[in-house]
């Protein structure tokens, strides 16, 4: 029999409807600051490796401009994804910064990539452009040397199997 000083059984819980927000979750705590200024780290690396790839004038130079802004680029990305990782790990939030990094190293990563694969494809035609370039004295001759590049692609293209 129930007495009176017992406590009532608690009603069943009803079901959520899924139209609406799920509650909200508890707050993590903020990172640790070491933590922080590996996020942004990474994200300046990244923004570094993308900025790099606007120094690339010189052709004879550029190859080494893109490798460097290619390791640059993986070495922010790495830095993301640990600080991430060690966040989680930490059970902390994760760190500002580190998410534009990961993105904008992904985005460097495959930018850097890319255009190396360019230079190494195209090396010998872009060797020649810049040969061409340097002694090129008027418009006109400079023009020639852009034609010559532009068919010697179009030619490497074909051979390559493109067209």
């Amino acid at each position: 029999m129930a007495r009176l000083s017992d406590p009532s059984p608690s009603p069943p819980p009803t079901p959520r409807s899924p139209f609406l927000a799920p509650p909200p979750r508890p707050q993590l705590p903020p990172a640790s600051p070491a933590l922080q200024q590996r996020g942004w780290a990474a994200l300046a690396l990244s923004v570094l490796s993308l900025l790099a790839m606007t120094a690339v004038g010189n052709v004879d130079r550029g190859v080494y401009v893109v490798a460097v802004a290619l390791a640059v680029a993986v070495t922010g990305l790495v830095l993301a994804f640990t600080t991430m990782s060690a966040a989680r790990r930490a059970g902390t939030r994760r760190p500002r910064g580190v998410l534009a990094g990961a993105v904008l190293g992904v985005l460097g990563c495959l930018l850097c990539g890319c255009v190396l694969a360019g230079f190494l494809i195209f090396w010998t035609q872009l060797h020649q452009y810049a040969n061409c370039e340097n002694a090129a004295n008027t418009t006109a001759t400079q023009q020639i040397c852009q034609n010559q590049l532009n068919n010697s692609i179009s030619n490497q293209i074909r051979v390559l199997g493109g067209e």
